[in-house]
């Protein structure tokens, strides 16, 4: 079975052309590409109920679409009553057709499902070409039971692209179907 992403079809018959031309570039290699998406939530309540981290690794399996592992602290914090190696957070990293799948996902179902959606904000580049931005709650994604959620967290959603500057990988994200509230940067 020789399957392929829609977003990834488009990118290698649409995308590639269009920033060609719009960065005048003369080989498609040099053409920006996605290298993985990481999306990564901080679950600081976990150090009180373990259950909440099992929560959040399953319910992040299922947005992702691949198993999540969870993060462990680094070091004690005495304030938080935080000791080194307890649990408190949860990630997954996609590559390949699981982030096209994804990303396709995000675009078309999960952010017009934000309420009072108005764009995605673009001031979330690093000067590097990567792409940071943050969602406000898990329930946006369809796969997630409402009715199964015991608390509302948020998750952050990186994008690491081979793009030079933050100008090429704006317009990579845009071409892909990101919505960002100021659409020409």
């Amino acid at each position: 079975m020789n399957y392929t992403p829609r977003l990834k079809e488009r990118f290698a018959k649409e995308i590639v052309p269009a920033l060609m031309k719009e960065f005048g570039y003369t080989n498609p290699l040099q053409v920006p590409r996605m290298v993985k998406i990481s999306l990564n939530q901080g679950v600081g309540e976990a150090i009180t109920d373990k259950k909440i981290i099992d929560n959040a690794v399953e319910e992040m399996t299922l947005v992702a679409g691949q198993k999540a592992v969870s993060t462990k602290s680094r070091k004690d914090i005495s304030n938080f009553k935080l000791r080194r190696g307890m649990p408190v957070g949860v990630r997954v990293t996609l590559r390949g057709n699981r982030m096209y799948e994804f990303l396709d996902r995000l675009v078309a179902v999960s952010l017009p499902r934000i309420r009072d959606f108005r764009g995605v904000n673009e001031k979330g580049f690093d000067g590097r070409g990567n792409y940071s931005m943050g969602v406000p709650e898990q329930i946006i994604f369809p796969e997630i039971n409402i009715d199964k959620v015991n608390k509302i967290n948020g998750m952050d959603i990186s994008f690491v692209t081979t793009a030079n500057t933050d100008r090429e990988a704006f317009a990579l994200l845009r071409e892909f179907g990101i919505p960002f509230k100021n659409q020409n940067k």
